[in-house]
């Protein structure tokens, strides 16, 4: 049985499966690394702030992530692409309601991101 995900550990653990399914992935590995060439040292903790922040209150990320979003060469095959391995990779890692919380996080973050690139409409 699968656990939630309860600790920062858990944080990491999620971020660090997720973009190594990312960078093998053969969409959006492109995007991160030959046109964003992403510093993954440097990119990684702040991603662990970010998703600790969004699932746990703790505040620890402070930015603004859509402008670095704006002049990727993305569409909604990528957003498609990047919900689907983030969703299987919850899956594979953990279950619960905090788990659920990610997926509908992810979901809406990545729905809010297209709004504003124009690639779909508004509600």
């Amino acid at each position: 049985m699968k656990k939630d995900i309860e600790t920062e550990a858990d944080v990491k653990l999620l971020v660090d499966t997720f973009y190594d399914r990312v960078n093998q992935d053969e969409l959006l590995s492109p995007v991160f690394n030959d046109f964003a060439r992403v510093d993954w040292q440097h990119h990684l903790p702040i991603m662990y702030r970010f998703w600790s922040t969004v699932l746990f209150g703790s505040m620890a990320y402070k930015g603004q992530p859509f402008p670095k979003h704006l002049p990727l060469p993305v569409d909604r095959q990528h957003f498609s692409r990047w919900i689907e391995l983030f969703t299987q990779t919850l899956a594979d890692l953990f279950e619960g309601a905090r788990a659920t919380d990610a997926k509908q996080k992810a979901a809406g973050i990545a729905h809010i991101f297209q709004m504003r690139l124009g690639l779909i409409g508004q509600p």
